[in-house]
């Protein structure tokens, strides 16, 4: 997995911070480490960091202060070892033609049109049902249960 670049999905770095969860909490927050410690690096799109904010700070059972959600977000975007993509017009079209051809939610369709965009086919998150549909992606879950 070191050498591969894996797009870290928001579920995963909500569990990281979310202490309703304890069990997903730890594994997540283990994942996220290794990325701060610099032994890996992921990728992780502008989709997601919006996602992470309106479900911190708003959706989790004990909301993150918004000034805190947005250090996190801000920390992400600065530090070398998280690789921020991107997406525009053209990835907003390949998303609704891979949400049309495989059936899938449309955010999770954009996030594989912008992983595709980006030359990255590995995707770390609880949430698979959609993403396995996609034959290029490999989908990584790291919850044992």
């Amino acid at each position: 997995m070191k050498d591969e670049l894996y797009l870290i999905d928001t579920n995963i770095l909500v569990y990281s911070f979310d202490a309703s969860e304890p069990d997903k909490q730890m594994i997540c927050a283990s994942l996220i480490k290794k990325c701060w410690m610099r032994e890996v690096s992921y990728a992780i799109s502008l989709q997601n960091l919006s996602e992470f904010y309106v479900t911190v700070t708003r959706k989790i059972e004990s909301p993150l202060p918004a000034e805190i959600a947005k250090k996190i977000i801000s920390d992400i975007i600065n530090f070398n070892s998280w690789k921020v993509i991107k997406f525009d017009d053209k990835t907003i079209m390949t998303g609704i033609n891979i949400c049309m051809k495989y059936n899938i939610h449309y955010w999770d369709a954009l996030l594989c049109a912008t992983m595709k965009h980006n030359g990255i086919t590995n995707i770390i998150t609880e949430n698979i049902k959609d993403f396995v549909k996609v034959p290029w992606i490999e989908v990584v879950n790291p919850m044992p249960f």
